[in-house]
């Protein structure tokens, strides 16, 4: 099996001059749950190289076991350091893509045209399109093929509003996952802040936050079966 995953190119938090990027853990667990598949894995983002990593991400509350494996392993350091650009990948070359999270997604992914191109292309084609956090805000802009908002009329799940709240960011994102999410006409649903809560409808499976990344990894390999 063949999978893709995607990465954000975006470091900047708004104009706070703090940096953002995507999430460590979000990366590391579904990287590990398909690199332990002997799936094929490769990564990309819309600038190409080195993706930047939230630096909140690195702190001790955050790690995990995947984090651990992943700080102890310099061949995956040196497979993220190398993302492709994504305008040079073609849907047709893989059977899944996944998107992990982190606040960069939300500033580049969503209006990357190659992005959005990849999205309605794997979901047209029935393979399963994962993602988590607040990467489902890449979804903004993608369209079913009648031109509605892919989104719309679909269960999905993404980064609430009061866990945006609480980590004080709700006025320098520059939308809201859940409110964009509602705003495109989805079944959006939602668990307990920062616990584990996945949605899936066919072949889009998304995730709430850090603490679901697996089980959006787990999700997607079910249905590549």
């Amino acid at each position: 099996m063949n999978i893709l995953m995607v990465l954000t190119s975006h470091d900047k938090l708004g104009d706070t001059g703090l940096k953002t990027g995507f999430w460590l853990e979000e990366f590391a667990s579904p990287y590990y749950r398909f690199k332990d598949k002997n799936f094929n894995i490769t990564l990309a983002s819309p600038a190409g190289g080195q993706p930047p990593l939230d630096p909140s991400s690195e702190q001790a509350d955050f790690q995990t076991a995947a984090t651990e494996r992943f700080n102890q392993d310099s061949e995956a350091q040196q497979h993220l350091a190398t993302t492709l650009p994504l305008a040079n990948i073609k849907a047709a070359d893989y059977d899944a893509i996944f998107y992990p999270g982190g606040h960069g997604p939300l500033w580049d992914l969503t209006n990357d045209a190659h992005s959005i191109a990849l999205i309605q292309a794997f979901y047209q084609a029935n393979k399963p399109v994962g993602l988590v956090c607040h990467a489902p805000g890449a979804l903004k802009n993608v369209k079913s093929a009648d031109g509605t908002p892919l989104v719309q009329g679909k269960r999905v799940t993404g980064f609430t509003n009061t866990e945006e709240a609480a980590v004080q960011l709700t006025d320098i994102v520059p939308f809201l996952v859940e409110d964009m999410m509602q705003d495109n006409g989805a079944l959006y649903s939602k668990g307990d802040d920062w616990a584990s809560y996945l949605a899936v409808d066919g072949n889009l499976v998304t995730g709430q936050n850090p603490a679901s990344s697996e089980v959006v990894a787990e999700e997607v390999i079910k249905q590549l079966g």
